[in-house]
C-alpha cells in the first residue's frame, strides 16, 4: 500500500493539522509515514501547504513532485497544484471556495470532487472545520486510513487550546465521509 497526496490552502485553514491529522492516523495504524509541512512568513492567510505519504513499507523521500491526491482548500492552491496531480489521481476541492467551472485546468485526466465543506461546517455549527470535512472526505473515497484512527488521533494533533473543537471535528471527519460517500462517484 501506497499513497502520497498534497494539501494546500490559506494559513489558517488548518492546513498543517490536517496533515498531521492523517500521518498520527496512519502511524496508529501501523504504516510508514513522512509528513512534510510548507507555508511562508505569514501564517494567517498566507500559503500554506503539506505533503504527506502513507506505505506499508519504507518510504524513500518525503519528497512529492507529482502526488496521487491533493486537496485543495483555496482558489491560489488550485492554480498551483492541480497540474502536478498525477494522471488518474484524485482532487477534492473545496467547492466554497474554488469555482467548479475553472478548476481543473482543461484536464480530464483525474477525478474531481467538489465538496463544499465551509458550508458543511457552518451547518454543524463550526465554520472552524471545514479542514475536517475535507479530510472526512478523502478518507471516505481512499480509505488510506479508517476513520476511527482519525477520531483517536484528534487530541493529538489539536493543540490545547483548541480541544473544545474536538467533538466539532470529529463531527466533520464523519460529515465529510458521509458527504463522500453520497456525492462522489469515483
Amino acid at each position: 500500500m501506497y499513497h502520497d497526496l498534497i494539501i494546500s490552502g490559506f494559513g489558517g485553514q488548518g492546513i498543517l493539522i490536517t496533515g498531521r491529522l492523517l500521518a498520527h492516523a496512519a502511524i496508529a495504524e501501523g504504516r510508514h509515514v513522512t509528513f512534510l509541512p510548507s507555508y511562508g512568513p505569514i501564517m494567517r492567510g498566507g500559503t500554506a501547504n503539506c505533503t504527506v505519504v502513507v506505505s506499508s513499507r519504507p518510504i524513500g523521500s518525503p519528497i512529492i513532485r507529482n502526488p496521487q491526491s491533493a486537496i485543495l482548500m483555496n482558489a491560489p492552491s488550485a492554480a498551483g497544484f492541480e497540474e502536478r496531480v498525477k494522471a488518474g489521481g484524485l482532487i477534492l476541492y473545496d467547492s466554497d471556495l474554488i469555482d467548479a467551472d475553472r478548476a481543473g485546468c482543461g484536464r480530464q485526466d483525474t477525478k474531481k470532487v467538489f465538496i463544499p465543506a465551509n458550508t458543511l461546517a457552518e451547518e454543524m455549527g463550526s465554520g472552524r472545520a471545514a479542514n475536517m470535512v475535507m479530510m472526512g472526505a478523502f478518507i471516505g473515497i481512499t480509505r488510506v486510513i479508517g476513520i476511527e484512527s482519525a477520531v483517536r488521533c484528534l487530541k493529538e494533533v489539536v493543540s490545547e487550546k483548541h480541544l473544545d473543537l474536538i467533538k466539532a471535528d470529529e463531527a466533520a471527519l464523519r460529515k465529510g465521509v458521509e458527504y463522500a460517500r453520497d456525492h462522489a462517484s469515483v
